[in-house]
């Protein structure tokens, strides 16, 4: 069969290329650049639990090799310290989640722990020249990880380094897509260019960015909002009084050139270089070398008691946020992923988080396709559950915009207003709420009917699994998530002290045999998995879990009917024998 088509090399067509190859399907990226990305440090992007998960899964590194992690956040308005948050431990404070007292200040302390891992500190840590924690800071301290920062360059850099080493997969670079033809058996792509030719594939993926071509040419709309953010950016290198931690300042309260600031962040990355965006204004005013250096100075100085502190600067910038949303995402064998089908990232989120969800989401139903014949309901699936979490997130951010940018009126006199919005802000910036929490499936055609064998658990069906870890079927403990994104499902049972015992002292006791011969007669290959414990399961309760890591279902014991309706249900149901999609498939 025909390779897929991949229109675009940025991180979401390589991600999906990769992802394809871990499932055995082969695809020709088309690049039209030269085959490697500009040095800019001004272009960084920050990824949440899951997606840099994903990218360390497929570039085969630890995230922490490809990016930094933040030690803490923090956000200011004037010289109040509104939030504080710790990742991966527990902090010290009157505000702190939970009740627990100690010490009002709390700072980042690296010591000897795990990057991201942070411990109180008493009275005396650095907060930045003249603030002050106000009456209404919260502390608070993150279980999860914390957010990635990377320069896309060395991201994209870490993927192309891994399909150097990929069989399955082809980089055609100064390959510029002009025309795509569909019929009932593939689709023809023709580009111009060096290596200007012909190209055939069994299904094409534009990942071609916000002028994204693909989308052109099957004429589909792109509705939305044009620059509702713009900020100026710069990368330096400094030493800022919070090394490593992410910071948010609004309203800050030294004098400016030019118009007043809003709202400054700076976030780390590695070696005490720092990107720092400046909110501008609305409107199109140039932001001239002048204005930036000033900025730079001005902003320094404020957080380091008035003099300005010696900065390289290393790269600049000016950042335009739109919100769009493309009509369709599926067009017979076409498909549109990433910034060719979405724009958004006001507010602090990242476009690129969704974009990557969208490979993860496309790469195992394509997968499926291409190994075992059209399931056309299967691909219906990916516009239908993507789409709907993306216009969900638009939709969060544009009712938050007028709260937060509105710029004044009587909302910006009551009680707890700049609480409310520094909560919004966090959310945003940390990948939590409705702005920037994972997507959930709830409402997917993928769903399995109720089944009275259902069984409560932390995680809702179409969620996003826990990362718990599991005992692989080779005797060997390994995290849920790296069992991820190889095509099969996954079967997790819960069962409390397996953990204490070698695989084969248990593996043919209990109910194991019975679900082994359960998952063996499941629609799809599967892999079963065994659990210690898994957040609101009950022992026995057995898992079933997409290859995207999303819950399908969880049921209360062995239940081979269930599993298998479920089983059948998440893989779009039997597959189809005359594509509905390919017979109203044309040319473009």
């Amino acid at each position: 069969m025909d390779p897929v088509i991949i229109v675009g090399a940025g991180p979401v067509g390589l991600t999906l290329a990769l992802a394809l190859a871990r499932q055995e399907v082969p695809s020709v990226v088309l690049d039209e650049g030269p085959g490697k990305d500009e040095q800019r440090l001004a272009r960084s992007v920050v990824l949440r639990e899951d997606t840099a998960a994903l990218v360390g899964r497929l570039a085969g590194l630890p995230p922490d090799d490809i990016g930094f992690r933040w030690a803490g956040w923090r956000s200011m308005r004037r010289k109040q310290v509104m939030r504080e948050v710790a990742f991966g431990g527990r902090v010290s404070g009157s505000g702190e989640r939970g009740g627990a007292t100690g010490s009002r200040d709390t700072g980042v302390s690296r010591g000897d722990g795990p990057r991201g891992a942070v411990t109180a500190r008493g009275a005396g840590a650095s907060r930045g020249a003249g603030a002050s924690r106000g009456a209404e800071s919260t502390v608070e301290a993150e279980e999860f990880s914390a957010p990635l920062h990377i320069a896309q360059h060395e991201l994209t850099g870490a993927l192309r380094e891994a399909i150097v080493h990929e069989r399955l997969i082809k980089v055609a670079a100064d390959s510029r897509l002009d025309s795509v033809e569909q019929e009932t058996s593939g689709v023809t792509a023709h580009t111009r260019g060096s290596n200007g030719t012909w190209w055939r594939g069994s299904y094409l993926v534009g990942c071609d960015g916000p002028r994204s071509t693909v989308r052109k040419l099957q004429d589909i709309r792109f509705p939305g909002r044009t620059a509702v953010e713009r900020h100026a950016v710069a990368a330096l290198r400094a030493e800022l009084p919070w090394p490593g931690e992410a910071l948010l300042h609004r309203l800050p309260p030294w004098r400016t050139s030019g118009p007043s600031v809003g709202e400054v962040t700076a976030r780390p990355l590695a070696e005490d270089v720092w990107r720092m965006d400046w909110l501008l204004p609305p409107g199109k005013d140039l932001v001239t070398p002048d204005l930036l250096v000033a900025r730079i100075r001005e902003t320094l100085g404020g957080w380091s008691g008035g003099s300005t502190p010696a900065y390289e600067l290393l790269d600049t910038g000016v950042h335009t946020v739109h919100h769009r949303l493309a009509r369709r995402w599926r067009v017979g064998r076409v498909f549109l992923a990433g910034d060719a089908a979405h724009l958004l990232g006001a507010l602090g989120t990242q476009g690129l988080d969704e974009g990557l969800r969208d490979a993860d989401n496309l790469a195992w139903k394509l997968a499926l396709a291409w190994h075992h014949g059209p399931h056309e309901a299967l691909l219906d699936s990916y516009q239908t559950e993507r789409r709907a979490v993306v216009a969900a997130r638009l939709r969060a951010a544009d009712q938050a915009l007028p709260v937060l940018r509105g710029g004044g009126g009587l909302r910006a006199y009551v009680p707890g207003s700049a609480r409310g919005h520094d909560a919004l802000l966090t959310d945003g910036h940390l990948g939590r709420g409705p702005l920037g929490t994972p997507g959930t499936y709830a409402d997917s055609p993928l769903a399995p009917p109720p089944a009275e064998s259902q069984a409560p658990v932390a995680t809702e069906p179409g969620a996003p699994v826990t990362d718990v870890r599991v005992t692989a079927e080779d005797g060997s403990f390994v995290p849920l998530r790296e069992r991820l994104g190889r095509g099969v499902l996954l079967v997790v049972l819960i069962a409390p002290g397996t953990g204490v015992w070698e695989r084969k002292h248990w593996v043919t006791a209990g109910i194991m045999p019975r679900l082994a011969a359960a998952v063996t007669a499941l629609p799809h290959p599967a892999e079963l998995l065994v659990a210690e414990s898994y957040p609101g399961a009950a022992a026995h309760t057995v898992l079933l879990v997409r290859p995207d890591g999303h819950l399908v279902t969880a049921l209360s014991g062995v239940r081979p009917a269930d599993l298998y309706e479920a089983a059948e249900a998440a893989l779009g149901g039997p597959a189809a024998t005359e594509p509905a999609a390919e017979a109203t498939a044309g040319r473009s």
